[in-house]
Order: structure tokens, then C-alpha cells, then sequence
């Protein structure tokens, strides 16, 4: 039982990130006003303290740093899917 419990729980936090990574910063983030490419003006320090601030740059990381392991992961459940599925 608990252990049906905590691969469904690896498989939500697969997905999560799944979903954090395909995140189109042109398309969608920079509609929303969320792009990590914002001109923080004339004589203005950009914002790097806001949630805002951080959670952008928390998708930019994890789109740059996920990409590889990401796509071993999700074959790796793949197979293990269609072989023990």
C-alpha cells in the first residue's frame, strides 16, 4: 500500500516538472507578463525579491537544468509502463 502511494507521488512530481519545462516563455510566460527578459528601465535595479521575480526564475532553471534528465526519466517510466503497466 504505501509503496503504490509514493510511486504515484514521484509520477505527480514527474509531471509537475514535465509541465514547468514545456512552459513557452514567448508564447505564454511573456503574455502574463512572467519573461525573465524584462528591461528593468532607466536607473531601476531589477526585482529580484518578489515571488514573482523568483518563480520566474525558478521556471527558467528548472527548463535549463531539467531538459536532459528529463527526458531519461520520463523514458525510463515510459518502459517501465508498458512492461509492468
Amino acid at each position: 500500500m504505501f509503496l503504490f502511494g509514493l510511486t504515484s507521488l514521484l509520477k505527480v512530481c514527474i509531471l509537475l516538472t514535465n509541465a514547468i519545462a514545456i512552459l513557452s516563455e514567448d508564447r505564454f510566460l511573456a503574455r502574463i507578463g512572467w519573461s525573465s527578459n524584462v528591461d528593468p528601465g532607466f536607473g531601476n535595479a531589477q526585482d529580484t525579491a518578489s515571488i514573482k521575480a523568483r518563480t520566474v526564475h525558478l521556471i527558467t532553471s528548472v527548463r535549463t537544468l531539467m531538459r536532459f534528465p528529463l527526458m531519461f526519466i520520463n523514458t525510463f517510466i515510459i518502459i517501465y509502463e508498458l512492461i509492468l503497466g
